[in-house]
């Protein structure tokens, strides 16, 4: 049978030219893991690094594998991450859809044009639908390979259900190129006849992301290693199609520890767990940018780059072969950078909800805690813990006013605190300069180390023995009251 070229001659005419295009084509089957995210970014560098174009493909065909509300989550997690796209489902362009099964019609067109030109074959035999979809197929054994052309015909004429299957060359071998990994060359004996086409019509993934990368004029593909023992298959399609075949850019995976690799099933963390864990975006970026790539002469002691230093920085020249260990510790470090980069308003304003899942009393400011925490805070998440004695007094041991390093015991602190109640209950202003001021007058007063007094201070007013602040700031966001009322409960305590 004869194909109309017709059709394949238009959908070449749409394909653009002339510059650098990149695509991520997540499957819309669950949450973003820290590799899909790692993808998603270098593939958006390349593309931003040199002028060129950036586009989001939906890749849905393994029906049995969506999940509901997944597309959602990819969509909002780019959006998050300042990682836009220029051509997409919600956005249309020159070579869309943009989902894959709303091209379904194309794939069959390009599996039969494939048969016609000998590098596809039908195959009638019984399998199961595992097997068409990973492949698996002992050509020796499969009769339909050496199938005449009448024969096809004959069994396609009596409407026996079939898949289509690539024909792979039984002899010699195929060479491909990989950005990081060199030059690689496999025997052809070793590569099985995949499946491009399976019995209901739709492509296994090996084929539609040939077709749609073809059609879609990606340059460069950027996916993960464990896809490098199906790329000399894949070369064989563009070679069989007439195609150019893109730059390779395999990248290792993100491991959890030397040996296993990070899996949602091993509670290994997703994006979206990272956020709430209380990790900022940028420093989420910051960080995954570096598992596996570092940037190379001038900036190659430099750690931490904005999304735009990193589009100006990145260079797929610095992508490793090696695997990438996911270090939480190392994000944390990243995070606590990041919050004390930020200016005390933006702290202010990213740190209250958490301030207020725990201090809920709405006369104690927000914006002045958050001033103590800045510099002190390394997780979003630890501020609640952190703060919440400014809600309620918790139930502390008077073991607390011992410290060796400040001179104090019980007998010491509830002579401090006697002696500073009656003078903060005294002052015109209850400003920390104020209360400062008169904490230190009172302890050259009292012939004592500033910690000495202010020690049993802090810990009469926090009730815990570390705390984001000292004594003056925590009274004056307390308030003279609060403040006075809880060195009151501090003395019986010491005094019981």
């Amino acid at each position: 049978m004869t194909l109309d070229t017709r059709f394949f001659e238009e959908m070449e005419a749409r394909i653009p030219k002339g510059k650098v295009r990149t695509r991520f084509a997540p499957s819309p089957t669950g949450y973003m893991h820290v590799g899909n995210l790692r993808t998603a970014l270098y593939t958006w560098l390349i593309a931003r690094h040199a002028g060129g174009t950036f586009i989001l493909r939906i890749e849905d065909t393994d029906q049995g594998r969506l999940v509901e509300g997944a597309t959602d989550v990819i969509y909002r997690t780019m959006t998050e991450c300042g990682l836009t796209h220029d051509e997409g489902p919600d956005v249309g362009g020159p070579v869309g859809p943009y989902i894959q099964s709303e091209r379904r019609d194309l794939y069959g067109k390009y599996a039969h044009l494939l048969a016609e030109k000998g590098a596809a074959y039908y195959c009638f035999c019984e399998k199961t639908e595992s097997e068409e979809d990973a492949g698996d197929f002992n050509r020796a054994a499969d009769p339909c390979r050496d199938l005449s052309p009448e024969e096809v015909q004959a069994k396609l004429n009596a409407g026996l259900p079939y898949v289509i299957r690539q024909r792979i060359p039984q002899e010699g071998t195929t060479t491909f190129h990989d950005v990081s990994f060199g030059e690689i060359t496999v025997e052809n004996k070793t590569l099985d006849d995949q499946v491009l086409l399976k019995r209901d019509g739709l492509p296994t993934y090996n084929f539609a992301n040939v077709v749609d990368d073809h059609l879609m004029g990606i340059t460069h593909v950027v996916r993960g290693s464990e896809y490098l023992s199906s790329a000399p298959k894949y070369n064989l399609l563009y070679e069989a199609f007439g195609w150019e075949i893109p730059t390779y850019v395999h990248c290792s995976p993100v491991m959890r520890d030397q040996h296993n690799k990070m899996s949602k099933r091993h509670g290994d963390p997703s994006y979206e767990d990272l956020i709430a864990q209380g990790y900022l975006t940028p420093a989420v970026l910051n960080y995954v940018a570096l598992l596996g790539w570092a940037p190379k002469g001038e900036l190659s002691e430099q750690e931490v780059f904005s999304l735009a230093e990193l589009v100006d920085a990145f260079d797929i020249a610095g992508i490793s072969k090696s695997p990438a260990i996911f270090d939480i510790e190392k994000l944390t470090h990243f995070n606590a950078l990041y919050l004390r980069a930020l200016s005390p308003e933006d702290f202010a304003e990213t740190a209250e909800p958490y301030i207020r899942q725990s201090v809920k009393n709405p006369a104690i400011d927000a914006a002045a805690i958050s001033a103590l925490l800045q510099a002190r805070c390394e997780r979003l998440t630890d501020i609640p813990e952190k703060v919440d004695f400014f809600d309620a007094l918790p139930d502390y041991d008077t073991a607390l006013f011992t410290n060796k390093k400040s001179k104090t015991n019980p007998e010491v602190s509830k002579a401090m605190l006697e002696a500073a109640v009656p003078v903060l209950e005294a002052l015109p202003d209850w400003t920390q300069e104020a209360i400062h001021d008169a904490l230190i007058g009172l302890a050259v007063k009292l012939e004592v180390k500033n910690a000495t007094l202010m020690w049993p201070v802090r810990i009469a007013a926090a009730g815990k023995q570390v705390t984001p602040g000292g004594a003056v700031e925590i009274c004056q966001i307390l308030g003279r009251d609060e403040t006075v009322r809880r060195l009151k409960l501090g003395l019986a305590r010491l005094e019981s």
